[in-house]
């Protein structure tokens, strides 16, 4: 059986949101549900690198379905997952504003549950999302493929031996490294990298990452590594 896709579903009618969302995950989906647009942003902030799709409703309390389009598409991880619009809004200016959001489409209510996960599956045969080059702890996220560092929707400046050590711990969040295993990474033949080298890099990334520098953990005695508490969590 293929991977799931994790959907993102906001829609404030509690009866119809159940309904849908049995029926996608009884169709090999996962489902994050909110019933109102606040616990859509807190769902995105803790899990954006595991959504595939949003399928949001517009009229929902809080902050309305418009929002949360134009908060995906400016979030660094996921600005580029196909969106629905499911509504009972059928206006033409209220699809073309959708569109112009960024929503990939729309469909009025009420409208079938078999039609929705077709077009559900439609756009993301188009996406194909099976990997993902982001690794997410938190509020932190790491771009693996652009070497970049955001919190939240902020980029981070690193050089690259403070993006090396993020990834490495990033990468092995179980682990604890020795500072001679940090030096083997950072440092190459021909330069001498001297052992409390390791202790400067890890305290301007503290500096820069500024609260969320808590899931960097110093090991007493044995090195650096994640904050299993933090990271785990």
């Amino acid at each position: 059986m293929a991977p799931k896709h994790t959907i993102l579903l906001v829609e404030d009618e509690v009866e119809p949101a159940e309904m849908m969302a049995n029926f996608l995950s009884m169709n090999n989906f996962e489902v994050l549900l909110a019933h109102d647009g606040k616990k859509a942003l807190e769902i995105i902030d803790k899990q954006a690198s595991n959504i595939h799709l949003a399928l949001l409703d517009i009229m929902v309390p809080g902050v309305d379905g418009w929002e949360i389009c134009k908060r995906i598409r400016n979030h660094p991880v996921i600005n580029d997952i196909p969106v629905i619009f499911l509504t009972a809004k059928d206006q033409e200016k209220d699809e073309i504003e959708g569109l112009e959001l960024g929503a990939d489409d729309y469909i009025s209510k009420p409208a079938s549950l078999q039609l929705v996960k077709t077009r559900i599956e439609s756009l993301l045969r188009r996406r194909n999302p099976q990997t993902s080059a982001w690794i997410q702890y938190g509020e932190i996220y790491l771009d693996t493929e652009g070497k970049e560092l955001f919190k939240n929707e902020e980029r981070i400046e690193l050089t690259s031996t403070e993006y090396t050590i993020l990834e490495l711990f990033f990468k092995n969040p179980k682990r604890v490294y020795s500072r001679q295993e940090i030096l083997e990474q950072i440092s190459d033949d021909e330069r001498y990298v001297f052992d409390r080298t390791v202790d400067v890099h890890i305290k301007n990334l503290r500096l820069k990452m500024g609260d969320a520098s808590r899931i960097i953990k110093t090991y007493r005695g044995l090195g650096y590594g994640l904050n299993r508490e933090v990271a785990m969590s």
